[in-house]
């Protein structure tokens, strides 16, 4: 299966948007409140695109904006594909593609995560620097897309340069902004505290949902890419409270807007580059 047709969404999202995006945006669980920061916004649903099914999980709007922040033409996605939700690579990774084929070249991503690193409360935001796939699919399995590397170079998965802006943007805004690593795991259950225990061990400051696999897409077609994790509850067995999606929500929505300062001031930046 080949998934939705790359370059015929990717026509439709120019024709209603009418601008070429220099960063494509993925908003994560909670986050949606920075769509807000948008100028000349227009909204394009994924049931618009062929191939493309609609968001089914809480949180996520399910559409794609195209307009501007802060003067720099942007794709902003609100809502994103899992393979918890029984979507194949095709349809996970498409999204992606999709603002690579329509002039993207940085992809910018945010996501909900459970802190496991004992600074790492909730509502703390943390650069992603690296990546751990405990999700165990590969979003490139397959034939070759083209314009996509075989075997593509994840020595350096998230861009240096792109952080230490990231970090320069956060220290101006007296937004504290820590570094650290992604732990992806399949879902849709959170973890238990043994497999916790084991993130841990492995190396991961965080763990979540998403992201790896979109991360690995955008490095195979050549773009660089940024993430910032939202820390949205304790890891399971790592705290009192008992985890759940509400949880998630309301913590993502407080940290939003510590995300959306911080795409005001980064966007400019990510632009050209």
């Amino acid at each position: 299966m080949r998934g939705p047709p790359i370059d015929e969404c990717a026509s439709i999202l120019f024709e209603r948007g009418g601008v070429r995006p220099e960063v494509h945006i993925v908003l994560g669980s909670g986050l949606g409140g920075v769509a807000e920061r948008m100028e000349d916004a227009v909204a394009v649903p994924f049931g618009d695109l062929p191939g493309f099914p609609e968001a089914s999980v809480s949180g996520h709007e399910g559409c794609f904006l195209i307009g501007r922040i802060e003067g720099t033409p942007v794709l902003l996605q609100s809502g994103r594909f899992h393979f918890y939700e029984g979507f194949g690579a095709e349809i996970v990774a498409a999204p992606v593609r999709v603002g690579r084929a329509l002039g993207a070249g940085t992809l910018f991503l945010t996501n909900a995560s459970g802190g496991i690193r004992s600074d790492l409360a909730p509502g703390a935001l943390m650069l992603v620097d690296d990546h751990i796939n405990l999700g165990f699919q590969a979003p490139l399995a397959g034939p070759v897309h083209p314009g996509e590397e075989r075997f593509p170079d994840m020595s350096r998965p998230y861009d240096g340069e792109l952080m230490a802006f990231a970090e320069e943007v956060a220290l101006a805004a007296r937004i504290r902004l820590t570094r650290g690593v992604y732990g992806w795991v399949g879902g849709p259950n959170f973890e238990t505290p043994a497999e916790v225990l084991a993130l841990r061990a492995a190396g991961a400051d965080v763990v979540g949902m998403s992201t790896v696999p979109e991360a690995i897409v955008a490095r195979a077609r050549g773009q660089r890419v940024l993430a910032i994790s939202v820390v949205t509850n304790r890891a399971a067995g790592l705290g009192l409270e008992v985890v759940d999606h509400e949880e998630v929500m309301a913590w993502g929505a407080v940290a939003g807007e510590k995300v959306a300062v911080l795409l005001e001031e980064l966007v400019p930046l990510l632009g050209h580059r």
